[in-house]
């Protein structure tokens, strides 16, 4: 048998195990559930269900493809992943349980309910889950990009790059629509397992491989390829110390409120269940220092990757050194890192439309069951609008992410600084994330990011931020009658008793 069917074949049966494991975890009332139950999975995943979630959130396909093209076209600037993940779980400590009791209280599902809520203008929760599927859909190009170069590459090219980017998007949209949160984290225990076992044999396998051991491998690095152990990296990278320092403090902010983040924070069962994952959640991004060691490896074993190619920095090691039964585990996991995060990101463009845009509509209001259905099928149209624009725009890994990144922060205002200050005011609101979003895309559509050696979306917020604070202080303060417990969110500590059970 060949190489190519082996892997493809063991890629195939994993496929399979995906699928049967996302019915397995909805059987029962998940099935036949309303919007809550499919899109946070009933408010009652436990401990380990959320951390293994959450952790998926951050090893995806960019960990297998662009962590490991970046240390190899850069170097160090790509430790920022790891840096921006750490200060976000610091930070998603105290944030993460307040939003859990806040949308628990309410009987929200999703951020844009949350703000709707906060600023009591429904209207508001439609428009602001527009504005984040455009900036989410540029994130699951990015994962079926990832699966697609993994599917082609394991199959020894047996599989055209166009068929893999199909194979991602059936399977990840078959797995969502049936299986919603719950099958999310389902999946997620064998993705985890599988990256940690693959990562670990590759980081013992490939110095010993081929160098003499990681005195040989480090020791060529320091001597041939200084300049990738230090800002700004190599090649004239424009990613120095004030593009590092931003970058972390921009993202560590938005990744708390990003939404799939949130679904995480909002399928807990518990808040102290969420504290426990922000303290642990850390020692998993150890595993992104393989990845990106193993890039650097592939200057010595494949020089002369440029572009694209440079993603595959890491899957060409395994390819040509493994057998094919090996390629496939790796490639599987692999294709896990890039199912789940990609599932969780359509499910929360669905639940958005379900619960923000569909419930506009008056005979779907009071229908959760009907949110649902229509939630399921905006999945297959973000997912399909991805695809195409996989096949008609393609781009690098990295660029892609920090599209959703930079565009995701300029809802920190709106959602947090609302979440905690009465004064905010809709307008100072609107204005600061118009002014946000409109500096963001010029920067980054004219190709001026980062500009002035710092990340664009930092100076974006900070615009934003400015100018919310002064239409706020200079407008009349709104007019709105609920008591601080109602608008505004607190950390449940003490509380959790009372709002146990789920909404």
């Amino acid at each position: 048998m060949s190489d190519a069917a082996v892997a493809s074949g063991l890629f195939g049966v994993f496929m399979v195990v995906t699928l049967l494991l996302g019915l397995l975890a909805v059987r029962g009332k998940g099935r036949g559930g309303g919007l809550a139950e499919w899109s946070v999975g009933g408010r009652s995943l436990g401990p380990v269900f959320i951390w293994v979630l959450m952790a998926g959130e951050g090893y995806t396909s960019f960990s297998y493809l662009g962590a490991a093209g970046w240390g190899y076209n850069f170097g160090a600037p790509v430790l920022y992943v790891v840096a921006y993940m750490s200060c976000g779980y610091a930070v998603g400590y105290v944030v993460g349980p307040m939003l859990w009791a806040y949308a628990r209280r309410h009987g929200l599902v999703s951020i844009t309910d949350i703000v709707a809520h906060r600023f009591g203008r429904p209207w508001l929760g439609a428009g602001v889950a527009v504005l984040v599927t455009v900036f989410l859909l540029p994130y699951i190009q990015l994962q079926i990009t990832g699966m697609g170069v993994v599917v082609s590459t394991i199959s020894y090219g047996a599989i055209s790059l166009n068929w893999a980017y199909f194979i991602g998007f059936a399977v990840t949209t078959v797995f969502v629509v049936v299986s919603g949160l719950r099958g999310s984290a389902w999946v997620s225990v064998l993705k985890d397992g599988l990256v940690i076992v693959t990562l670990a044999f590759l980081a013992i396998y490939v110095p010993l491989h081929y160098f003499d051991g990681y005195g040989d491998f480090l020791g060529r690095l320091v001597d041939e390829k200084s300049a990738w152990l230090t800002l700004p990296g190599s090649g004239g990278s424009p990613y120095g110390s004030g593009w590092f320092a931003t970058t972390t403090f921009l993202n560590a902010l938005t990744v708390v409120i990003f939404p799939t983040t949130v679904a995480g924070y909002l399928g807990a069962r518990s808040a102290d269940a969420l504290r426990r994952n922000a303290m642990w959640l850390p020692a998993y991004n150890v595993l992104l220092f393989v990845p990106m060691l193993l890039g650097m490896a592939a200057l010595f074993v494949v020089p002369g990757l440029t572009g694209a190619e440079s993603n595959l920095a890491l899957l060409k090691l395994v390819v040509d050194s493994l057998p094919a039964w090996a390629v496939g585990v790796v490639g599987v996991a692999a294709a896990l890192s890039s199912i789940v995060p990609m599932a969780v990101f359509m499910l929360v463009i669905g639940t958005m439309w379900g619960s923000s845009v569909f419930s506009l509509v008056p005979r779907w209001r009071e229908s959760s069951q009907a949110q649902k259905t229509w939630s399921q099928v905006v999945v297959v149209v973000a997912g399909g609008v991805a695809l195409v624009l996989t096949y008609a725009a393609p781009n690098t890994l990295v660029r892609l992410s920090l599209i959703s990144y930079e565009g995701m922060a300029q809802l920190v205002p709106m959602l947090l600084v609302g979440l905690v200050w009465r004064r905010l005011s809709l307008v100072g609101a609107l204005s600061g994330l118009a002014v946000g979003v409109g500096i963001v895309c010029g920067l980054v559509f004219s190709e001026h990011d980062p500009v002035f050696g710092v990340n664009a979306g930092i100076v974006a917020l900070a615009a934003n931020l400015a100018v919310t604070l002064v239409v706020t202080y200079a407008c009349p303060a709104d007019r709105d009658g609920r008591p601080d417990e109602e608008v505004l969110a607190r950390d449940p500590i003490g509380t959790e008793a009372v709002t146990a059970e789920p909404v």
